[in-house]
This record gives structure tokens, sequence and C-alpha cells, in this order.
């Protein structure tokens, strides 16, 4: 499966740049071929002048063919085989079970959105009907539904090459509401990009959809990624990486003429908190499902848990103890690129530095240096409030073991804490109705607050929020997983008075295509008259 290191712009290969650069394989430190280019200002110009001019065509697509499109990219991406998978093996270090799961949840999460245009209530149609007889004044007729933004950015995340990069969620649901993307692929996996934006290409070749509704752009440097936010047509941004770059692409947005909205999933710690009675009875299986959860995939995952907050007792030293011997057991493993591991090994040793804080335990038998070993910290309380950084994400296999002497420092700890994506109770139900205070301070802070489950795992249905108050995202109430995920490319607009035949196809009264609607404040499938009766 040849690569040719080339941005795809509305379908065709362009390598106007003068710089290159190439993946590094992360076990072995060898470079992959090919060279990849690095893209230029006048192609991030030509990407974004095609996706708008794309866009006054695709957002008046059927659904039925948008939908179609959806399901062609599914197709085309499982029909890149083994050889998509080998390239993602080779660029992140991730193990083939783990990428063919992966790729699983890419295909069926494409489809989910394909289902959900095609259903199509998720444009929340709206109707008041007019009532011209209303005294002291007649009532026009209103009709709102959701329609989509303009070409979306959308940034591709390491720690997930094929869910959450050039096919990943971002992407599908800017495609799936009617919007044209433009892609900027991770440098750590160009190659992978680079396949999955070929099956996308093929897909829009194959429906009938206009070229410059998906662009991929490549680069190594920081600069690409400004340039494509601050161009005036890119209207939103998708991005799932470091609270550094979130924050950078964020301050970029809204310093435009005209600011954009920036959904960007940063960084989080996913605090556990252990109440008594479930330590007492389930302390062993619980310590050894969380050093599962930490070292799964390297811990480099965005629900990875790494604080865990308990009463200071025998209980919570027996459980250290239990976790730090799970620890020992685990394997060093191979983080996606050099520098995240570099900078895993500078967390843990601003840790160590800090009076209080111990090693408590970590992996054995490190005998690669590329590896890292999984890794379990231990402090009090009073410790941890005092220091800033033991509160900031560690990104890689470790955890914080932090031991309270009340009930109080549990809730002083929840009530200073900034805002994660999860937080997790591990407790009986009577420890739920004992803790109430806290329970109401992490609802506070969290996007999904779990009871008894680890958050590793992220199920992609309708319910599902993966989101949370700064800085886990920068807009606490957007998902990027999930169906939700659809509104956040998409903006409400009012029509009032208009003729019926004029109204988009949601809003009128017949309800041609049977979706859920509104109207008059009662949701129903049914058509309606124009004008209420007096």
């Amino acid at each position: 499966m040849e690569l040719h290191g080339k941005n795809i712009i509305g379908g065709k290969l362009s390598a106007h740049g003068k710089s290159f650069f190439a993946a590094i394989n992360p076990v072995t430190g060898e470079k992959l071929s090919p060279d990849f280019c690095e893209t230029s200002p006048s192609e991030i110009d030509q990407a974004l002048s095609l996706a708008q001019t794309a866009f006054q065509i695709y957002r008046k697509e059927p659904a039925e063919k948008i939908a179609n499109f959806l399901e062609k990219i599914a197709g085309e991406i499982l029909q890149l085989g083994d050889g998509l998978i080998q390239r993602a093996n080779a660029e992140t270090a991730l193990p083939e079970p783990r990428l063919l799961g992966e790729r699983a949840r890419t295909v069926a999460q494409i489809k989910m959105f394909a289902e959900l245009v095609r259903e199509g209530s998720w444009v929340q149609a709206s109707i008041d009907r007019a009532q011209p007889d209303r005294k002291p004044m007649p009532k026009p007729d209103l009709r709102r539904m959701l329609i989509p933004l303009g070409p979306v950015i959308v940034f591709g995340a390491s720690n997930f090459p094929l869910a959450f990069s050039v096919a990943g969620g971002d992407t599908m649901s800017a495609l799936a509401s009617g919007n044209p993307v433009v892609v900027k692929a991770h440098p750590a996996h160009p190659g992978t990009s680079e396949l999955v934006a070929g099956a996308i290409t093929r897909a829009a070749e194959s429906a009938g959809i206009p070229a410059g509704v998906f662009s991929l752009l490549q680069g190594a440097s920081h600069e690409v990624g400004l340039q494509v936010v601050r161009h005036p047509a890119a209207k939103a941004v998708g991005f799932t990486g470091s609270l550094k770059a979130g924050r950078a692409l964020f301050d970029a947005a809204a310093a435009r003429p005209e600011p954009i909205p920036v959904y960007a999933e940063m960084g989080s710690v996913n605090p556990i908190f252990i109440l008594p009675s479930a330590l007492e009875k389930n302390g062993a299986s619980i310590a050894e499902g969380l050093m599962q959860s930490v070292a799964m995939g390297v811990g480099q995952f965005c629900t990875n848990p790494g604080l865990v907050i308990g009463k200071d007792d025998a209980q919570l030293q027996t459980f250290l103890e239990k976790a730090v011997a799970f620890a020992s057991k685990i394997e060093p493993g191979t983080m996606l690129y050099e520098s995240i591991r570099q900078r895993f090994h500078e967390r843990a040793e601003a840790f160590q530095k800090i009076p209080g804080v111990r090693v408590a335990g970590k992996s054995g038998n490190i005998s690669n240096p590329k590896t890292v070993p999984a890794m379990v910290f231990a402090t009090d309380a009073k410790t941890f409030l005092k220091h800033e950084t033991l509160h900031e994400e560690m990104f890689g296999p470790s955890t914080l073991v932090v031991a309270c002497d009340s009930d109080n420092q549990l809730e002083l700890i929840a009530r200073t804490m900034s805002g994660q994506l999860t937080a997790t109770l591990f407790a009986t139900e009577e420890d739920l109705v004992a803790h109430r205070n806290l329970i109401s301070l992490l609802e506070q802070k969290v996007g999904r607050l779990l009871f008894n489950n680890f958050p590793t795992g992220v199920e992609v249905c309708a319910s599902m929020h993966h989101g949370g108050p700064y800085p886990a995202t920068t807009d606490s109430r957007a998902t990027s997983v999930g169906a939700a995920a659809i509104k956040r490319f998409a903006r409400p607009i009012c029509f009032q008075n208009f003729p019926d035949a004029t109204l988009p196809v949601e809003l009128q009264n017949k309800n041609a295509r049977n979706i859920w609607r509104l109207v008059d404040n009662l949701l129903t499938r049914d058509d309606c008259e124009g004008v209420v009766n007096s």
C-alpha cells in the first residue's frame, strides 16, 4: 500500500511546501518512509477556499445522500484491510488487537452518524404556528431548526489514530451535520492519516459529493495548525490533545476578527474516590481493576484514572500495597512517540521532587530505555492541596493515591479540583447516602460521574457525554463522543412568517421526513396546519 507523502486538497494531491518530516517507529526509532511535505500557506488557503465553495452545495444535499456518503467512508476504510493496521502499528506502537478494535469502533460510529442523519430528528425542528386572531396582538408563525456552520477544522489526536483522527468522531459529526472538513493530520501518524484520507476521498467521489468537502493537510510545525484556525473561511474547530496546544488554538480562534468556537478536549486526571464501605468489602479487586485501567494502552487514554482519593486508615494502606503489587507485574510499555515519553518522565521527576510525595511502586524489569513503567505515587491530602503540580495530568501509566484524614478533606479536594472528564465513586449505597455533599460537588466538576466502574472505555451512544468543565474541555456543554456530538457544528435559525413551500422540508406543514418535531410545545411526528384556529 504505497504512500505519497502529499497533502490531499479537494481530492487532488499537492506538495508545495519547502520542508519535510517523517514518521518515526517508537519501538525501534526507525524513520518510516515516505517523507511528508509540510503544508504551505497557499495550500491552506486553497483547502479552505474549496471548502467554502463546496459548503454552498453540501449544506443543501439531501439527508439520504449524506448518509450514503458516510456509509461509503466506512466501507472504504474496511477495504484498506491489514495495510492500515500495520502502518498504524508501525507509527504508534499500539498493538494490532487494539487497532483492530479501534477500527471497528471507528466504522461503528460512522454508521451511527449515517443513521442519525437518515432519521433526521437531530435538527430539533420546532414549530409555533401563527395565531392571527390572538389579542391584543397576533402571534407570528415561527419555525426553528439546526443548520450547519460551515468549514470545520479537525485536528487528529495522537492516542487514537483512527477513532479520534482523520475519520474520527469530530470529522464524522461535522460531515454528518452538513459541513466540509479540513483535517490537520497528527505528525506522529501521517501515513495512517494519508491512508484514511484516501478512503474519504474515494467515498466522496463515489457518492457524488463535491471534492472540496474534504481535505487533509500534513505538517509537523505548530504554525500550520494556527494558520488553519485563523483562516477566515473556518467556522469551527474540533481538537483532542494537550492543554497547552488546545489553549493555543482556542486563543487564536478567539483573537480572530470573527471569533469561532473551538471544541477542545484537553487535560483530565479523572479522580477516583474510594469510600470506606467499598474499600472494606472490595479493596483488593478495586486495586487490581485500578492498575489494569491505569496501564491500559500504556496509560494513553484521556480517561486514565490518574488520581485516587480515600480515607487514611489501615484499609487504604492495604489497598495501596495491593495496587503496588499489581503494578510490579505490569510490563513497561512503549508510548506513542518520543516527546510524549520524555514528558512522562519529566512529570514523574517533578512529582518525586515534592516533599511528602513518594513512589510507592512501579513496574519491574525495565530493560528497554524506550519504554516507561507503570507507576504508583502516594501522598497525603495536605501535600496534595498545597502543590498545584500534583493536580495536573501526567499523561501515561501512572496514578497518585491521596490519603485524607476526614470527610472534610475529601470534600475539600473535590471543591478545589479543576474540571474533569470523569469522576468515579467506588461506594456502597450506604456510602452514597453518607456522602451526598461529595456527590453534589462532583456533579459541578465533571462531565461523567461513574459508580463502581473505571472510566477507561467510552461507549459511543446517544446518552454518552464525553466532555467537562475547563480545563477538561473548552465547552462543558459539548461532547466529542456519541450522537450528541453532531450538535457542536450546527447553529439554530428561525424562520418567521415564511410561505410553507419555501421552508426547509423539516419545517413544512407536511412532515415528509417523519421526524420528531416540537409543534406548539408538543412532541409529535404528525403533519400540522399552518394556522392555529381561534
